[in-house]
């Protein structure tokens, strides 16, 4: 017992991320935050953006979904999210990241403002 407590603390020290928890776990409302902030960057004119957990993992990363409506027709783009390296990267820029359509969220109230 004492050698598994020693292994598991010499883990820690030796390449286990210190990331602030929004690096390390991406939450629908961090995955919003840091999308919004990137779109703002890109000077993209959009509405809203509103983003679910889809329970899928790429890599071993959770993915999270965002829809976000660029206020055409409506015209809402999906955007899936997950941290690599504690930076944001979507299957915009990755389009290996897979973001096929899912029902995710449907039966939750999504409020966007």
């Amino acid at each position: 017992m004492l050698a598994v407590a020693a292994l598991l603390s010499g883990c820690a020290g030796s390449g286990a991320s210190r990331a602030s928890p929004e690096l390390s776990a991406l939450t629908p409302a961090s995955a919003k935050r840091l999308l919004a902030q990137r779109l703002d960057r890109q000077q993209l004119d959009y509405n809203w953006v509103a983003c679910v957990a889809v329970g899928r993992t790429y890599e071993h990363v959770a993915i999270t979904r965002c829809n976000v409506d660029f206020g055409i027709d409506p015209h809402v783009e999906g955007y899936c999210v997950l941290l690599r390296d504690g930076k944001l990267v979507t299957n915009h820029e990755d389009a290996s990241i897979p973001c096929a359509h899912d029902d995710a969220g449907w039966d939750h109230t999504t409020i966007t403002s």
